[in-house]
């Protein structure tokens, strides 16, 4: 009945268009104009079905990719991608799948949505600057993200790129907020405090933090409050941990908003630099010369010189109060793998070293 209707409605407005267009039009012309566009829809098939059963779509990647896994959809709201990467884990360490795609996905913003969030007052009159003085809300965008996971000794033994290692996640909920869609402190705080008990890492070895940062000042604020609780306060002069949100640059792409960001920072760990943010003057309210943070708005060159491997957390924080927290950190060839790539340190991607020349003049 709806699909009727639909090209009922279809229909109508074509004729109405065409006899605007061509007052001349005949009846039997218009028929035949009908009749061709009509020929151009796709056949309708049970492939066409997902909009209304959005499972379909995973089932369609499972159906064409061959994969004999689980697949299903992941609705964490902002922090989809991230619970999803989370779920993909536990199938990988359970021993059930070897390899685990996932991602989010956000391609549409239908007006309804738009509404939604001009009610709450969440929606920018301008630009998305996270952390930035005067800012004033979100944007929405649109985007895809995927990504491939593999046990590190099978992605070895297969000899593939490997971008990044997820050494930890914690996810946890925000519990009885002051209302639905307000951040809490205490739930981002758990979620952070569980990915780093799950693989015993000191968060002081963190060098990039890829914030959710939504632009909003409730939650720029309580996110900043939530990695300061558990970072601690500015030891020193000078600050040792960059903070970014990709959301500066690409809009917030709801529960593909994860996916950006473990894809930049596992860029960032692979290509050792840190990369920037839009934000043209840091919010003095959010006091983040009291933090081990820095607001990072310029690329640079990742210099690290400690014992243990470059390391990076990303945030994600869904709206009904599910936070997600997920620990990258970069990395390193194993005796197993050179040895059998045959090459030495220095001819590994990945591996660098720095060569300084020096001369009276450029010439």
């Amino acid at each position: 009945m709806i699909i009727e209707c639909a090209f009922s409605n279809s229909e109508e407005r074509l004729a109405i268009i065409s006899k605007h267009l061509c007052p001349s039009l005949l009846a039997e012309e218009l028929a035949k104009l009908k009749a061709q566009f009509k020929k151009q829809l796709p056949p309708y098939n049970a492939e066409r079905v997902g909009l209304l059963t959005p499972n379909v779509i995973a089932g369609l990647i499972a159906n064409r990719l061959d994969l004999m896994g689980p697949n299903f959809i992941v609705d964490a709201a902002c922090a989809s991608s991230l619970i999803a990467i989370e779920l993909a884990v536990r199938e990988i360490n359970s021993g059930r799948c070897d390899m685990m795609i996932t991602g989010g996905v956000q391609a549409q913003c239908p007006p309804q949505l738009y509404m939604q969030f001009c009610q709450i007052g969440a929606l920018s009159h301008g630009q998305l600057r996270p952390f930035q003085k005067g800012a004033d809300g979100t944007l929405l965008g649109e985007g895809v993200g995927v990504l491939v996971l593999k046990k590190l000794s099978l992605a070895e033994a297969d000899g593939d790129r490997i971008y990044a290692v997820i050494k930890g996640i914690g996810s946890a909920s925000d519990g009885k907020a002051k209302g639905l869609l307000t951040p809490r402190l205490e739930g981002e705080v758990l979620a952070l405090r569980r990915a780093y008990e799950s693989c015993g890492i000191d968060p002081a070895t963190i060098g990039l933090v890829e914030a959710h940062g939504t632009g909003t000042r409730v939650g720029d604020k309580t996110e900043i409050e939530s990695l300061t609780a558990l970072f601690g306060s500015r030891v020193g002069e000078l600050p040792t941990i960059a903070l970014g949100s990709v959301k500066s640059m690409i809009s917030h792409c709801l529960p593909a908003a994860g996916s950006a960001s473990m894809i930049k920072t596992a860029l960032a760990l692979h290509h050792k630099v840190l990369p920037p943010m839009l934000c043209d003057e840091v919010d003095p309210d959010l006091h983040i010369e009291k933090t081990p943070f820095y607001i990072n708005t310029e690329a640079r060159p990742w210099i690290h010189g400690g014992p243990h491997p470059r390391r990076a957390g990303v945030n994600a924080f869904g709206f009904g109060g599910i936070n997600a927290h997920i620990i990258l950190e970069e990395y390193r060839p194993s005796k197993a793998a050179l040895a059998k790539s045959g090459a030495g340190l220095m001819h590994v991607p990945g591996h660098s070293e720095l060569v300084t020349l020096a001369a009276a003049s450029v010439a």
